[in-house]
């Protein structure tokens, strides 16, 4: 009797960690939010890989490091689990980076260095939402480059990490003319790796950037997304009712996108960042999705010979 009732403790509550999240941030104890890097988990890793490889163009974008993806599984708040493939080669991610522009906008605000006029929140939702270049090189002359390149070098976050292959960085207005403060590796201008930006939105759904409250400002910032290509185009047939938190990025063959989906039913919750190099990225981008999906919910399973295969 005894072992029974400790066995639906335990069971309920392991439910209740999981469906009892409800919304973002994700409620855990701190000593549960791990480096990111440190959550890979092979079974994932392994189908995310077989998934990608199975298409024949994929695969060779993915050899020529032309295609990076990064996938979050938030399903399990406590056992979140990550894999990647060319997590930490930084690409020309476009529009993408306008996500350092607001955390870089947020730590201003939050420190007194820039006010939060209307003006302002109308900016940083029009830089996000619509991807406004004209509202992001506002963001831009009022924050500074010096100031963007402090918060993603900043020990807190290092979102740019020259010995872990760059990262996050924004170093010239979007519009042209001003000055440049390009990133020094790869000397580029809007850049990002899917590691990083993977670490970005789960340090966010956690309410860990800047802190709990600005975080959950971001988060209504990124939600709702007014443009509705790439992954947002595929979530929203396949999920409409799931929450969409997201930006993206397009330049000539460069394509880019990141997404926090946030659905009802727990299965439906992670982050997926792509970033590509091919004249039909935006295609691609799309056809993501599905693959994915199946590689998260795939278990691992032992064949006779002992060895781990997905299912």
């Amino acid at each position: 009797m005894k072992n029974t009732v400790y066995f639906l403790l335990i069971f309920f509550g392991f439910n209740l960690s999981i469906y009892g999240q409800k919304g973002l941030p994700i409620q855990v104890n701190d000593s549960k939010i791990k480096p990111l890097a440190s959550l890979t988990n092979s079974t994932l890793q392994k189908n995310l890989e077989q998934e990608l490889n199975a298409n024949p163009h994929w695969k060779k974008l993915i050899a020529n490091k032309k295609m990076a993806v990064g996938v979050v599984d938030l399903s399990n708040p406590n056992q979140v689990k990550y894999a990647s493939v060319n997590g930490n080669h930084m690409m020309y991610a476009a529009s993408l980076p306008k996500i350092a522009i607001l955390l870089a906008a947020m730590d201003a605000i939050e420190k007194g260095e820039l006010i939060e006029t209307p003006i302002i929140k109308a900016d940083m939702r029009l830089m996000i939402s619509k991807s406004d270049n004209r509202a992001s090189t506002r963001m831009i002359d009022r924050l500074g480059y010096e100031k963007i390149e402090s918060v993603m070098t900043d020990p807190k976050y290092m979102f740019y990490d020259e010995d872990k292959g760059g990262g996050l960085w924004v170093g010239k207005r979007y519009g042209g003319g001003g000055d440049t403060n390009r990133e020094p590796l790869k000397n580029l201008s809007h850049a990002a790796s899917v590691n990083q930006v993977c670490r970005y939105y789960y340090l966010l759904a956690h309410g860990k950037l800047v802190n709990e409250k600005r975080s959950k400002q971001m988060l209504d910032i990124m939600g709702n997304p007014d443009l509705h290509h790439k992954l947002v185009n595929t979530v929203e047939k396949i999920a409409p009712k799931a929450k969409l938190f997201r930006k993206s990025g397009s330049w000539k063959t460069y394509h880019s996108d990141s997404i926090l989906v946030w659905g009802n039913d727990p299965s439906r919750r992670y982050i997926i960042v792509a970033l590509i190099d091919d004249a039909n990225g935006e295609q691609i981008i799309r056809s993501l999705v599905k693959p994915i999906e199946k590689a998260i919910k795939a278990k691992s399973i032992t064949n006779k010979n002992g060895s781990v295969v997905s299912n």
